[in-house]
C-alpha cells in the first residue's frame, strides 16, 4: 500500500515537471465556469469570485495602457471573452443565490453584493436602478458603441492596406534594405495586425452583448424575487420589491463594474495609435506644451473673477495649471540651456595644427541638413543606419568585394532638409526629404490622386508626393509606392553605390581580393601575380568589369582567362574583353533565366559594317565619328532600346567584339537600362531571338 501511495506521488510530481502552470490554468478555468453554471456556490466563495473579477478587469485595464502598441497585446480578444464568459457564469450563480436565499435578508447572497446593493446606493433601491441604468447607458450606449465603430472601421482598413504593406516588404527585400529574416518577420507582424483586428471586431460584440444581458439578467431577477418573495415566502409586494430589488442591483452593479473597465480597456486597444511608448509616455510627450497650459490656467482665472462664480474652484485650479506650465517652461529651458552650453564649449587654449588635422576625402559620404539628424540617431528612433548596413551587405554579396563604409555626418551648409551623397570626396546625388512625411511614388498604375507636397523621387525621378502618414494607407490602396525619409535616401545611396562600384575599388581592396583567392587557389595566384600582371593591372579591370555592371565574385574565373594571354596583351581595354567572355554566363544571367530565350537588338549589316570602318582607321586611338551618324546612331539605339524596355524585355544589344567596347563607352551612358554584349559572350548553348534591327538610313545612303 505505502509503495502504491509513494508510486502514486512519484508520477503526480512529474506530472507537474512536465506540464506548466499555464497549460493547466485554462482547464481548470473551464471547469471552474461550468461549476459556476450548474452547481450552488456558496456565499464565501461567491465573494471571493466577485473579487476575482474585479481585480481581473483592473489587471486587464492597466496591461492595456502599459502596452506599447495594440499588437503587444493581442491576446486580449480571447482574454475579453474569457472575461465576459466568467461575468456571466458569475451571473448566473449569483441569480441562484439571491432567488434561494434572498428572503433571509440583504447579506444572504454575500457580503459583496450587500455592499453594492446597500453601501454604494445607499439602501434605496431606487437610487440603485437609478445609478445601474446610468452605468448600463455609458457602457452600451458611449464606450461599447464606439469601441465596436472603432474595430469594424480599422479592420476593414487593415485588410485593405494588406497588399500594400506586403509589397512594400518585397520592395525593401529586393532593395536589399531587409534580410530574409526581417521580411519574414514584417510579414508575420502584418498578418497577425489583420488577425488581431479582426478578432477584436468580434470580441467588441462580446462587451456589447454583456452589456445587454447584464440589463436583461436585472429585470429577471426582480420579477422573479417578487413572485418567489410574495407567492413562496409570504412576504408582502412593497417588502419583496424592496429586498430584491436591493439584491438585484447590487448583483447587477458588481457586474457592470467590471464590465465597464474591459469596455474602456477595449476602447483604449482600438483607438492606439502603433509607436515605440505606452499610453502614459505618449501622453506625457504629447502634453508637454507650454503655451497651452498658460492659455488654459488664463481662462480659468478669468472665469473665477466673473461674479457668481465658484471663485476658489476655477482660481485654485488656474493657478495648478500655471504651476504645471510653469513647470514645463523650466524644464524646457534647462534643456535648451545645456544644449547650447555644449555648443559653445570649445578648448581652452587654441593648438596648434598636426598632421591629424588633415582629412582624407571618404570613400563613401553622406552628409545631412540638421533636420534630418534624428534619422541617424537610433535613440530617436531612427533607422537609416540600420539601412546602410543593410545595403553595404546586399552590395557586397552582389558585387564581390567588401564595400567601404559609409561616413555620416551633419552638415550645416545644407538646407535643413537635404543631403549629398558623396564617393572619393566628389557630390555624386542630392536630394531633398520630409522626415515628418512619406513620400508616396506614382507607380505607373494608380487611381486617384494625393494631397500633399508633390516632387520628384530623388533617385529615379518619377512623380511622387510627400504625404502625412495618416494617408499610407490610403495612398497603397490608391496604386502608389510609400517609403519614408530613411528609405528614400537609403534607395538612392544603394543606386548610387552600384551605379559609381568602379570608383569604391583601389589597389588595396584588389590585393585584399588576391589574398583571399590565394588561400583556395594559391598557384593560380602564384603564377600570374605579380609575374604576368600587376596588382595596378587588375584593379583597371575590375574596375573596367564594375563600371559595365559585371560583378566579380568569380575572381578565379577572371584570373584564369588572364593567364594565357597576359604576357601577350597590354590594352586593358582587350584585358576586360577576356574577361568579359569568362563571365559570359554570368553576364547573360542577368537579362535572362537559364533555358529560356534571350531577345537582343543587332546593327543592320551596313551599319555595322560603316563602324568597323570607322574604328579600324582609328587603330586604337580616339574613334573619328561623324556628328550625323553619331547623333543618329544615338537615336535609333536609344528608340529601340526604350521599345524593349516598354514591352517589359531588357535592352540587350549584340554586336562585334570590335565594336563592343567602343559603343558601351559612347552608349551606355546615354541610353539608361541599356547592355552592350559582344557575340563571343554569349553561351554557346543560349537561344538566341534577334528582336530589332538598329538602322541609320540617312548615314547608309550616304556611305
Amino acid at each position: 500500500m505505502a509503495t502504491a501511495v509513494t508510486d502514486w506521488t512519484s508520477n503526480l510530481r512529474q506530472l507537474g515537471k512536465n506540464l506548466p502552470l499555464e497549460a493547466i490554468a485554462i482547464p481548470v478555468g473551464f471547469l471552474l465556469l461550468l461549476g459556476l453554471l450548474l452547481l450552488p456556490v456558496p456565499t464565501l466563495l461567491l465573494d471571493l469570485f466577485f473579487t476575482f473579477n474585479i481585480a481581473l478587469s483592473l489587471v486587464i485595464i492597466f496591461l492595456a495602457i502599459s502596452a506599447e502598441r495594440p499588437l503587444s497585446f493581442s491576446v486580449f480578444p480571447t482574454v475579453l471573452l474569457f472575461a465576459t464568459l466568467l461575468r456571466l457564469s458569475l451571473n448566473v450563480a449569483s441569480t441562484r443565490v439571491v432567488l434561494t436565499t434572498g428572503h433571509e435578508g440583504s447579506d444572504a447572497a454575500g457580503k459583496v453584493i450587500e455592499a453594492f446593493g446597500s453601501v454604494l446606493v445607499g439602501g434605496n433601491y431606487i437610487v440603485g436602478i437609478v445609478v445601474f441604468a446610468i452605468l448600463v447607458i455609458i457602457n452600451f450606449v458611449v464606450v461599447t458603441k464606439g469601441a465596436g465603430r472603432v474595430s469594424e472601421v480599422t479592420a476593414r482598413f487593415t485588410l485593405d492596406a494588406m497588399p500594400g504593406k506586403q509589397m512594400a516588404v518585397d520592395a525593401d527585400l529586393a532593395a536589399g534594405l531587409i534580410t530574409q529574416d526581417q521580411a519574414r518577420t514584417r510579414r508575420r507582424e502584418i498578418a497577425s495586425e489583420a488577425d488581431f483586428y479582426g478578432s477584436m471586431d468580434g470580441a467588441s460584440k462580446f462587451v456589447r452583448g454583456d452589456a445587454i444581458a447584464g440589463l436583461l439578467v436585472l429585470i429577471i431577477n426582480i420579477l422573479g424575487g417578487l413572485l418567489i418573495g410574495t407567492m413562496q415566502h409570504g412576504m408582502s409586494l412593497g417588502m419583496a420589491l424592496e429586498r430584491y430589488t436591493l439584491l438585484a442591483v447590487g448583483d447587477g452593479l458588481v457586474a457592470q463594474v467590471p464590465s465597464l473597465l474591459l469596455s474602456v480597456a477595449t476602447a483604449i486597444i482600438v483607438t492606439r495609435v502603433s509607436g515605440e511608448e505606452s499610453l502614459h509616455q505618449q501622453t506625457a510627450t504629447q502634453f508637454n506644451n507650454v503655451e497651452a497650459w498658460w492659455l488654459a490656467a488664463c481662462i480659468l482665472a478669468l472665469l473665477g473673477i466673473i461674479p457668481g462664480m465658484p471663485h476658489v474652484a476655477f482660481l485654485a485650479l488656474a493657478a495648478l495649471t500655471a504651476a504645471v506650465g510653469w513647470m514645463l517652461g523650466r524644464k524646457r529651458a534647462t534643456v535648451k540651456e545645456e544644449a547650447a552650453k555644449k555648443a559653445e564649449e570649445a578648448p581652452a587654449t587654441p593648438r596648434e595644427l598636426t598632421w591629424q588635422d588633415v582629412q582624407h576625402a571618404d570613400r563613401i559620404g553622406l552628409e545631412v541638413g540638421y533636420a534630418l539628424v534624428a534619422l541617424i540617431d537610433s535613440n530617436k528612433g531612427g533607422s537609416l543606419v540600420t539601412r546602410i548596413r543593410g545595403i553595404r551587405k546586399k552590395l557586397t554579396y552582389e558585387l564581390g568585394f567588401l564595400v567601404p563604409q559609409v561616413h555620416i555626418r551633419d552638415n550645416l551648409d545644407l538646407r535643413p532638409e537635404s543631403y549629398q551623397i558623396m564617393v572619393n570626396g566628389v557630390v555624386i546625388g542630392r536630394g531633398e526629404v520630409k522626415p515628418a512625411r512619406e513620400l508616396a511614388i506614382h507607380s505607373g498604375m494608380v487611381h486617384g490622386e494625393l494631397q500633399g507636397l508633390r516632387t520628384k523621387d530623388p533617385t529615379f525621378g518619377l512623380d511622387a508626393v510627400w504625404i502625412d502618414p495618416a494617408q499610407r494607407d490610403y495612398a497603397r490602396s490608391l496604386g502608389y509606392t510609400v517609403v519614408d525619409a530613411s528609405t528614400t535616401i537609403a534607395t538612392h545611396l544603394n543606386k548610387i553605390l552600384q551605379d559609381h562600384s568602379h570608383m569604391l575599388l583601389g589597389h588595396d581592396e584588389t590585393q585584399q581580393l588576391v589574398d583571399k583567392l590565394a588561400a583556395v587557389s594559391p598557384k593560380l595566384v602564384e603564377e600570374l601575380i605579380p609575374k604576368k600582371i600587376t596588382i595596378g593591372v587588375l584593379t583597371q579591370v575590375l574596375q573596367g568589369l564594375l563600371a559595365e555592371g559585371v560583378a566579380i565574385r568569380d575572381l578565379r574565373g577572371v584570373l584564369a582567362a588572364l593567364a594565357p594571354v597576359a604576357e601577350k596583351v597590354t590594352e586593358i581595354e582587350e584585358l576586360i574583353g577576356v574577361a568579359r567572355v569568362a563571365l559570359g554566363r554570368m553576364i547573360v544571367q542577368n537579362y535572362v533565366a537559364h533555358g529560356e530565350e534571350l531577345g537582343v537588338m543587332t546593327l543592320a549589316p551596313e551599319l555595322e559594317q560603316v563602324l568597323h570602318g570607322t574604328v579600324r582607321r582609328a587603330n586604337g586611338g580616339n574613334v573619328p565619328i561623324e556628328p550625323e551618324l553619331a547623333e543618329g546612331l544615338l537615336r535609333a539605339v536609344s528608340a529601340s532600346a526604350q521599345e524593349e524596355l516598354n514591352a517589359d524585355r531588357p535592352a540587350v544589344l549584340v554586336t562585334s567584339p570590335t565594336l563592343r567596347p567602343w559603343l558601351s563607352r559612347i552608349l551606355r551612358p546615354r541610353v539608361p537600362g541599356l547592355a552592350v554584349l559582344s557575340y563571343a559572350e554569349l553561351p554557346e548553348d543560349l537561344n538566341l531571338r534577334v528582336n530589332r534591327s538598329v538602322t541609320v538610313q540617312a548615314r547608309q545612303n550616304a556611305a
